[in-house]
């Protein structure tokens, strides 16, 4: 897929965001990439034979206080990784969207095992 239609498909992701829930975005920046470098695949403590579809880094709004004049936090999704694990363009726009917002979520400061048990 190219590069411009797959950010197409992320910001039509971010466009199905409650805007009750996007006007809560505070200082994150949402970039596609085509595969994750060595420093975040060892930072995300992802497992070895497992792909980084998705990254969050940055401080969650929970854990947040006296914050300002400080660089985004920023979402980054992975191209090549969500292509690798989809086999028709329906599976890829449904993966995007799901990356999307568990990524998302992590900005909400919703963790990993919390997520699991929302089926996110």
């Amino acid at each position: 897929m190219e590069t411009k239609e797959f950010e197409k498909l992320v910001r039509e992701a971010l466009g199905l965001i409650p805007p009750e829930i996007r006007r809560h975005l505070d200082n994150v920046d949402l970039v596609v990439e085509e595969s994750p470098t060595n420093e975040q695949l060892v930072g995300s403590g992802i497992e070895k034979d497992h792909l980084l579809l998705g990254l969050y880094e940055g401080l969650p709004l929970t854990e947040r206080s006296d914050y300002g004049m400080v660089l985004p936090d920023k979402i980054t999704i992975f191209q090549k990784s969500i292509e690798e694990i989809c086999t028709t363009h329906e599976e890829i726009i449904k993966e995007v969207r799901e990356t999307v917002v568990h990524e998302l979520a992590h900005h909400f400061g919703i963790d990993d095992d919390r997520l699991e048990e929302l089926g996110i």
